[in-house]
């Protein structure tokens, strides 16, 4: 058995490019006890990839050039030597980048079971949804009738986000680009700002037009000038939970911070970083609330799907030109 799989030759400057990515072919050994093997049938790419090929240890380890890189991927089981999976088996696991993944069973998961298609659990039911639900549940605090305000808000995380806030009952908008992305937002009830050709100071006050009382959270997923004109629309006691900065993966030098950071005192306001796998216990908690939702079409969420292994590194680049509307998967 063969498998195919992505690995990095070299370490990328800035915003990577196709020539890092190297498709590469190998046999995999014989199954050892506890192993299973899976061929995937959709393959998740996601912003926080981009740090991992620096090849500095963040949160998470980084990749390793020459090495097969990895992700979350959901695919059927067709050999097993673990008794908790048999062949036909639907699972989740890491082992993505990759056509076929053989991986030790503790690494691998069911998919739960809800009517829904499998690769929702990369998006809506996966760990973006989860993001969603943990940034403003647990992190922000979020109480019935606060104004919500939601960066990169049509992505795969923001735009739960700003349906879970929108159920709350008050104000929500929406920070996104094309007219498209926009349009969609305001479908969903929540009143969408475009960032295009702005800077912080006219994106502040676009963002007070749409909310003069200001806003008690703050979704953080971009950084730069949408962090800054956020600051200027706090209300007293706001809080921010900052899941991503995407504007700033890609810099090859420090960036200036905010220049009215002074706000988050003025507003008494509290930002706390998160990631979302230290909360993963709570991932049950969200399935329950969230899942039904899904299954019974209550939860509109979008996909942008690119088809064969090969387009896995156009599918990621594309997060960076903002070409994703929703969840960015990868069909084999």
């Amino acid at each position: 058995m063969q498998s195919q799989f992505f690995s990095l030759n070299s370490h990328p400057q800035g915003l990577p490019d196709q020539s890092l990515f190297d498709l590469k072919t190998a046999e995999l050994p014989e199954l050892s006890d506890g192993e299973v093997r899976v061929s995937n049938t959709w393959l998740s790419v996601d912003p926080y990839m981009r740090g991992r090929m620096d090849g500095v240890t963040t949160y998470i380890e980084p990749f390793e050039l020459g090495k097969p890189m990895d992700g979350a991927a959901v695919g059927e089981v067709i050999a097993s030597r673990d008794s908790r999976f048999s062949e036909g088996d639907r699972v989740r696991h890491a082992g993505g980048w990759r056509d076929v993944a053989q991986l030790p069973a503790d690494q691998i998961e069911p998919l739960p079971d809800f009517e829904v298609p499998e690769q929702a659990y990369l998006g809506v039911l996966g760990m973006p949804g989860m993001t969603a639900w943990t940034g403003l549940n647990t992190i922000a605090e979020m109480q019935e009738g606060d104004n919500v305000l939601v960066s990169a808000a049509s992505g795969a995380v923001g735009s739960l986000a700003v349906q879970l806030a929108k159920a709350k009952g008050g104000t929500v908008v929406g920070i996104a680009g094309s007219q498209e992305k926009l349009d969609w937002l305001e479908s969903l009830g929540v009143k969408a700002v475009s960032y295009r050709n702005k800077d912080a100071t006219q994106l502040s006050k676009d963002l007070k037009a749409a909310c003069p009382d200001g806003f008690d959270v703050y979704f953080e997923n971009v950084g730069g000038d949408c962090l800054e004109a956020a600051l200027n629309n706090l209300r007293v006691g706001a809080r921010i939970a900052v899941c991503g900065m995407i504007s700033r993966y890609n810099d090859q030098s420090a960036s200036a911070g905010p220049g009215n950071l002074a706000m988050i005192l003025i507003r008494r306001a509290r930002m706390q970083g998160f990631i979302v796998f230290d909360h993963w216990d709570q991932y049950p908690s969200f399935l329950n609330e969230v899942g039904p939702l899904v299954a019974r079409g209550e939860i509109d969420y979008r996909e942008t799907v690119e088809d064969g292994l090969e387009k896995t590194p156009e599918a990621f680049l594309k997060l960076f030109e903002g070409a994703n509307q929703g969840k960015m998967l990868v069909r084999l």
